[in-house]
């Protein structure tokens, strides 16, 4: 998929509310402040197209991001979904996401994969691991993108890989091999984008 302009397409509370684009979607989840504006800008080369916030729990909307070639012919969605995990917010408004995102992920046809982003300093938590589960028991594929990976050292980058695949491995071929990622110089983003545009040009 070669796109050359990304837009905010726009913030729904339900995905039935969000634009029909017939476009393929990719989702991408995780913990709050795990660091998935910071992704997307870097996959999309924009630096404020997703804004960045240092508050946890910022994302409670589902943001679509429309990408298109150079000819203004739309291509993908990509879809940022609320996080998860240690946001200061009450229990109630947790479980209102929580809903909001299991609908997203049911309803939509359209979703050809579930980017899930990982705190490599964290490796994965047993939300991380009930979410592959829950997302495997929907038919969808999962790619893990170990985040933030610029603060690691060598060693400890191939020991949080190593980790990460023990425990996601047995979920079996749905699951993608851990990617690195570094929003600071990118990389990773070549991985990314070669899992993406197979979902993406998947017809099944």
């Amino acid at each position: 998929m070669r796109f050359t302009d990304a837009t905010f397409a726009g913030s729904f509370p339900d995905y039935e509310k969000a634009p029909k684009t017939g476009l393929s979607e990719i989702a991408f989840g995780g913990r709050s402040n795990v660091g998935k504006s910071s992704l997307l800008n870097s996959l999309l080369k924009r630096k404020e197209l997703a804004r960045i916030s240092k508050t946890p729990g910022k994302t409670r909307l589902l943001n679509f991001f429309v990408l298109s070639d150079k000819e203004g012919k739309p291509l993908a969605c990509f879809v940022d979904l609320p996080g998860f995990g240690y946001a200061k917010v009450s229990a109630a408004e947790r479980k209102s996401w929580q809903s909001m995102v299991e609908r997203y992920i049911e309803k939509s046809s359209l979703l050809k994969g579930f980017l899930l982003l990982i705190d490599s300093r964290r490796g994965v938590q047993e939300e991380e691991h009930q979410l592959v589960e829950y997302l495997l028991h929907q038919g969808k594929m999962v790619c893990p993108v170990l985040t933030k990976s610029d603060k690691l050292n060598r060693s400890q980058k191939a020991d949080v890989v190593k980790k990460t695949t023990e425990i996601l491995g047995p979920f079996g071929e749905n699951v993608n091999y851990p990617i690195l990622h570094s929003s600071k110089d990118g990389m990773g983003n070549d991985l990314i984008w070669r899992w993406m545009n197979e979902r993406i040009n998947d017809e099944s």
